[in-house]
């Protein structure tokens, strides 16, 4: 199971990344820009995600996945329970939805350094 600590470590580790508690929520932003957020009881992680791809990451694993509230179908975003989450694919999540905020030359040096 994945914990917010787990996030936490991997989010602080990419550039520009900063944490912040807004109304009891812990999220973390790159600039003004929320690309991961927790719910108040840290049951629940969203995240920056494509909006023409979220119907069929929610479809194909809707025990892991599901859409934000109405109000937020508008945003790039979509939400994932933690406990239905590994390590190495909350890594990629969090690492793709930082990768959506940050400038294209920054996105790389990580690349680079992971590869």
């Amino acid at each position: 199971m994945v914990t917010v600590e787990d996030v936490r470590r991997v989010a602080l580790a990419l550039p520009r990344t900063t944490e912040h508690v807004i109304h009891d929520r812990i999220k973390f932003r790159v600039g003004q820009i929320v690309y991961v957020a927790f719910s108040r009881d840290e049951t629940t992680m969203g995240f920056g995600f494509p909006k023409e791809e979220r119907a069929a990451l929610v479809a194909a694993e809707p025990a892991k996945f599901f859409l934000p509230k109405p109000s937020e179908l508008r945003l790039r975003w979509v939400e994932s329970w933690l406990a239905a989450l590994d390590q190495d694919e909350m890594a990629e999540l969090v690492t793709d939805a930082w990768r959506m905020c940050v400038p294209k030359k920054v996105a790389a040096s990580v690349d680079s350094l992971q590869s």
